[in-house]
């Protein structure tokens, strides 16, 4: 075995026991739980955003983002529901140095795991409970899951996992919504796949236990473009890939049909300003086919207090993971939004 343990075996249940909703708070975020499953259900005509940092590296960097995220909800929450990405095991893509909070609490230090733990549940409950907003993070390692679930209303499977089946059975069991990611090569069977297994009954080994699941009916399709074989990125949130999409949903005949166009990644190729460009021509097909506009209800934006990204955490909300469109971008996109949905 060259495995060699780092630290005693974690106890989950105390550390689910730190900043543990309770009261009035945990009311409001089942109320937005609630309101998220309705809009996936085609009963809230809102558009989803889950749109923060790519990845959450600076406690208090998040928390400025998220008062400003709370406030502009405040004014756009008739025809925007947002749910705020705080994305805690979010590593460089090539695995090269920071390797997410839960890993690295403080991003310029050594890795300890115990206390990104600590700090990972703090992050969540403080966006909670200073703004009222609720968060979204994405299910890298299953076996974390239980370190986080009471306290997040969004969950994504990203495009490497996606295929993953201890991914696939592990959503079947969430009890929010879970958006699945097409692989990187595009193959939209590939998250369909997923999908049907999220959405239905499992029965697996985790936790060192045999568990079994009663399917999530919120799994959902994320598009989030492709790379091929000579890694140019193919976008896929195109007139036909929705449509595409959509003959995929009614032949397989999953439940809550739902499209969130990631607006970064392969879509992009993580050209952060492209964004916008990306959110406004979705929202042109929307209007040019009912199909489309009926499904395609969701927008999964990475977007920090700075534009672009940085190597080392030199500059306050900057991300040192993909880059993100900065705020001033980021409130005059939301507005955009606003408005043409109210024309």
């Amino acid at each position: 075995m060259t495995f060699k343990a780092a630290s005693q075996a974690i106890d989950v249940e105390e550390m689910r026991q730190l900043y543990k909703l309770e009261g009035d708070i945990l009311a409001r975020k089942n109320k937005r739980d609630r309101a998220l499953e309705a809009i996936i259900r085609g009963e809230d005509e809102r558009i989803l955003l889950v749109i923060g940092p790519c990845s959450s590296d600076n406690e208090e960097a998040v928390l400025e983002y998220a008062k400003r995220l709370a406030q502009l909800q405040e004014e756009v929450k008739d025809r925007i529901f947002m749910v705020m990405r705080v994305y805690t095991a979010k590593p460089r893509t090539n695995g090269d140095g920071y390797k997410g909070l839960i890993h690295q609490p403080n991003a310029s230090a050594a890795p300890s795991l115990i206390n990104g733990i600590k700090a990972v549940r703090n992050l969540h409950y403080r966006v909670i409970t200073e703004t009222g907003l609720t968060t979204a993070d994405e299910m890298l390692y299953p076996e974390n899951l239980p370190l986080v679930d009471d306290l997040v209303s969004y969950i994504a499977v990203g495009a490497r996992s996606v295929e993953n089946q201890q991914h696939r059975f592990v959503a079947s069991g969430i009890d929010v919504p879970v958006g699945l990611k097409n692989p990187t090569s595009g193959n939209l069977q590939v998250m369909f796949n997923g999908m049907y297994a999220a959405q239905n009954k499992q029965s697996f080994l985790f936790s060192n236990k045999e568990v079994e699941t009663s399917g999530n009916p919120y799994a959902h399709a994320i598009l989030r473009g492709a790379l091929n074989e000579y890694g140019k990125n193919i976008p896929n949130y195109y007139y036909d890939n929705l449509i595409d999409t959509i003959e995929l949903y009614e032949k397989m005949g999953l439940e809550n049909p739902f499209i969130v166009i990631d607006t970064n990644h392969d879509n992009s190729g993580k050209q952060h300003l492209d964004q916008v460009r990306i959110v406004r021509q979705t929202l042109i097909n929307r209007d040019w086919n009912a199909k489309i506009k009926k499904v395609v209800r969701g927008f999964m934006i990475e977007s920090y207090l700075e534009d672009g990204r940085q190597n080392e955490p030199e500059v306050f909300g900057k991300s040192i993971t993909d880059p993100c469109l900065g705020w001033d971008n980021t409130e005059q996109l939301v507005r955009e939004i606003y408005q043409t949905l109210g024309q």
